[in-house]
């Protein structure tokens, strides 16, 4: 025990020498996470609070537009803005720059009347149907040109699509608006009051949206739930810039060759360091998650709610620690120089997080690079952390994602025991 009690104060101090390590495993980690938690949560707010500025040039004069217009405005995800007639593509792009707006549609000038005759043609097929005499001629007028949508192109296509679907259901809105009219005209031979109508079309059924979790609870995932998780697994794994290196320092200087002619094991150097650099994950998950909790909510964005397990988070940030640390050594035994080490292990993380799913969501790839999100150690601890945080589970709800885990660990203290006998260096 004295021995491992040496062994650790000499890492520490090895570690608090190496200040740029230091700074990679705790600094940059904790500007990720604000910065991300703050883009994602302003995201969140422009799709469910702040509006998206579209930019409309109604070229026609007829009332179908102006129930566009109106329809759009009603929907709550625009900010509409009004331009005055716009010829061509130039002049949409120009006033889309000139007043910030991502979206820009064009209403053809004879929108209103075709509209109209559309109308007329399906509540004369419907009159038809009622065994009533309708008209149900369908002229050329009878055609809807299409609107056409201008938009910025670093708009994403997820919400562009949304944009796409909010303007087909406002112009379905103005279309049956249009046919209620006539058909009711048709039937009653007077004009349907706007009593009536407003009932008719805004009688909808109201969607309840409620999530899902392990316990019950009805509380709403939020930007911060989903990142500080996330990022603190990303700043786990990144003890390797520091650790590996020191695996590498201490190969190259000889210290392992010197440690085979003392009265110690090796093993004990490496638990020493296993131990040391889990302590560095504790502490960074510990900083990253009482930022969630207390800073965010000075910076305007939502606080970090903890699991009700909280033994059970304990134990997984263990375990996520110990993988971690585990990987760095074993990029330390394998590498030849620090150059290597920092280089493979850097962009290995990188690699790891993409397919583990921290930054693209698991459940959105396809076939190939979904099996592989299995291969990944922060896929298993991401899916440990979410079912604690979003979902507010226990520990029971957890152990297949640990034992998944824990069983990479065991493999790669496997493979790094393999590269050291194979070096020569126990």
């Amino acid at each position: 025990m004295f021995k491992l009690w040496i062994t650790i104060k000499k890492d520490v101090r090895i570690l608090l020498r190496d200040k740029v390590g230091i700074a990679l495993m705790f600094v940059m980690p904790i500007l990720l996470v604000i910065v991300v938690t703050s883009i994602q949560n302003s995201t969140f707010q422009l799709v469910n609070k702040n509006k998206l500025p579209i930019l409309i040039s109604n070229q026609d004069t007829g009332d179908a537009s102006k129930q566009l217009v109106s329809a759009l405005s009603k929907i709550g995800m625009f900010k509409v803005l009004l331009t005055p007639d716009t010829k061509n593509e130039a002049l949409i792009a120009d006033a889309m720059h000139n007043k910030d707006a991502m979206l820009g549609v064009v209403i053809p000038k004879d929108f209103s009347a075709k509209v109209s005759a559309k109308s007329k043609h399906v509540a004369g097929k419907a009159m038809n149907s009622f065994g009533l005499e309708g008209d149900t001629t369908k002229n050329a007028d009878a055609n809807i040109d299409p609107l056409t949508i201008y938009y910025n192109p670093i708009l994403q296509e997820s919400l562009r699509l949304s944009v796409k679907g909010a303007l087909q259901s406002a112009l379905q809105m103005v279309e049956s608006r249009e046919t209620l009219r006539t058909l009711y005209y048709s039937i009653n031979e007077k004009q349907l009051s706007e009593k009536l109508e407003n009932e008719m079309l805004n009688n909808r059924t109201t969607i309840n949206e409620v999530p899902v979790s392990k316990d019950g609870t009805r509380r709403t995932p939020n930007a911060t739930q989903h990142n500080v998780p996330a990022w603190t697994i990303f700043a786990m794994f990144f003890v390797i810039m520091s650790l590996g290196g020191s695996v590498v320092r201490e190969k190259v200087s000889g210290s392992f060759i010197r440690l085979k002619t003392l009265p110690t094991n090796y093993a004990v150097g490496l638990f020493s360091k296993q131990i040391t650099y889990m302590g560095v994950t504790m502490l960074q998950a510990l900083i990253i998650f009482s930022i969630g909790i207390w800073l965010f909510p000075f910076m305007n964005l939502p606080a970090l709610n903890l699991p009700a397990d909280i033994g059970a988070l304990v134990i997984t940030t263990l375990i996520c620690g110990w993988c971690a640390v585990s990987y760095a050594i074993c990029v330390g035994v394998f590498a030849d120089t620090q150059e290597q080490a920092n280089g493979f292990g850097a962009v290995s993380i990188v690699i790891l997080a993409a397919v583990g799913g921290l930054m693209v969501p698991s459940f959105a790839m396809q076939g190939t690079f979904k099996s592989a999100a299995n291969l990944s150690p922060m896929h298993w601890c991401l899916e440990a952390y979410y079912t604690l945080f979003l979902e507010n589970g226990k520990l029971k709800d957890i152990a297949g994602n640990l034992i998944a885990l824990f069983t990479i660990t065991v493999i790669i203290q496997a493979v790094t025991y393999l590269g050291l006998k194979r070096k020569n260096l126990i």
